[in-house]
């Protein structure tokens, strides 16, 4: 990854087409092989080392399969590159990566948009699937070292409740992952309430993961109708990682504190990645604008909502002025550890995490003390 350069790795990854996943703040990251961590003027050298016994939880960590790769792929070489950085790879190469970057446990998740296209028995079918691989792969052969959230059929969501379940109380799953609109609805829609209501009985959280945009939404935000400016794909990349996925997932946690979900489901856990998705920027804006006009249709202060039912993983954004923003706005006990593998480097963001010039009690909790606690799980070995 790291010899192709910034350029090339972006081409090559977003010009092979529809969930490519890449982000450009990981993009350069992987670029940069001459940063350690006594050298990078972002990281704090004594912490560093003070820290390097910290251990990791990665809560936001990527896989997939050749039946996948095949649904959600547009050509050979979309499925090729996919490939190649390892996103199907569920064995030695990942627990090889996880050693190098110190990383303990990654709970894994399928990939954008997983079986959510899938409708009917063919999705649920699916959904079961890749949930037993889960359980009879790589978490049988490593124990200690892989957890997992749960592939739901959302296209049928009486069925997807029942998954959850079953892959929560069989398969001991920590939650369910979703990525995006499901047939341009969001999780604030009544067809999902079986899903919310099931995730709330069985205390586990949902990890609002990005997904595209639906056809009409993508042609009207990010789409061009001069064909040198699609030439390396920018149309997909804009609506994906480089802005759209993040305004996307930011959009659904305020429709649903907006409509009413929480008060609907006020014990209902929400998990966003990528430092809060635009959150920390944004925050006081939101608060405040949607303050007053939902005063008396919500039973809480529209703030509130962030600070009971969400938590914010760092995956894939290794930068302090982000974190330090985050903090500002949401509570430690609240921030957790995750890095956006394959697409992200582990090592780069371990090492980051290290380095950042907090209390070694507040880093253990974003590092995994976090992470035990609402997975009600424990490190192994501790």
């Amino acid at each position: 990854m790291n010899s192709m350069g910034r350029r090339s790795f972006l081409a090559a990854a977003t010009a092979l087409g529809i969930g490519a996943g890449v982000s450009t703040h990981a993009i350069a990251s992987a670029a940069s092989d001459d940063k350690t961590p006594e050298k990078d003027p972002d990281r704090n050298a004594d912490i560093y080392q003070r820290d390097r016994d910290l251990r990791f939880i990665g809560a936001e960590e990527t896989f997939s399969t050749p039946e996948l790769l095949k649904l959600n792929s547009i050509n050979a070489d979309h499925i090729a590159f996919l490939t190649e950085i390892g996103l199907a790879d569920l064995g030695r190469r990942r627990i090889d990566d996880m050693d190098t970057g110190g990383l303990d446990v990654q709970i894994l998740s399928a990939h954008t948009p997983s079986v959510q296209n899938v409708p009917g028995k063919k999705g649920v079918d699916f959904a079961y699937r890749l949930n037993r691989l889960l359980v009879e792969g790589p978490i049988a052969k490593h124990p200690g070292r892989f957890k997992a959230f749960a592939t739901l059929p959302l296209q049928s969501p009486e069925a997807a409740a029942d998954e959850l379940e079953r892959s929560v109380k069989e398969d001991g799953f920590l939650g369910a992952l979703t990525n995006g609109h499901i047939t341009k609805k969001y999780l604030d829609h009544p067809d999902f309430e079986p899903v919310l209501a099931r995730a709330v009985a069985l205390d586990v959280p949902i990890y609002l993961h990005p997904g595209y945009p639906a056809g009409e939404i993508f042609k009207i935000l990010y789409d061009t109708t001069r064909s040198q400016y699609a030439k390396e794909f920018q149309p997909y990349i804009f609506s994906g990682s480089g802005y759209g996925w993040h305004q996307e997932v930011l959009t659904q946690c305020i429709r649903m504190i907006t409509y009413g979900v929480f008060d609907r489901f006020p014990k209902l856990k929400i998990i966003i990645g990528h430092m809060g998705e635009g959150l920390p920027f944004y925050y006081e804006r939101i608060v405040n604008d949607m303050g007053e006009p939902t005063e008396s249709s919500l039973k809480k202060p529209f703030a509130q909502y962030f600070q009971d039912n969400f938590w914010i993983t760092t995956s894939a954004f290794p930068q302090t002025h982000l974190l330090t923003l985050l903090l500002k706005h949401i509570s430690v006990d609240r921030v957790m550890f995750a890095t956006d593998y394959p697409f992200a480097d582990i090592k780069e963001q371990t090492d980051w995490f290290r380095g950042v010039d907090l209390p070694r009690e507040d880093k253990e909790k974003i590092a995994f003390r976090n992470a035990e606690k609402l997975f009600k799980m424990k490190l192994p070995g501790k």
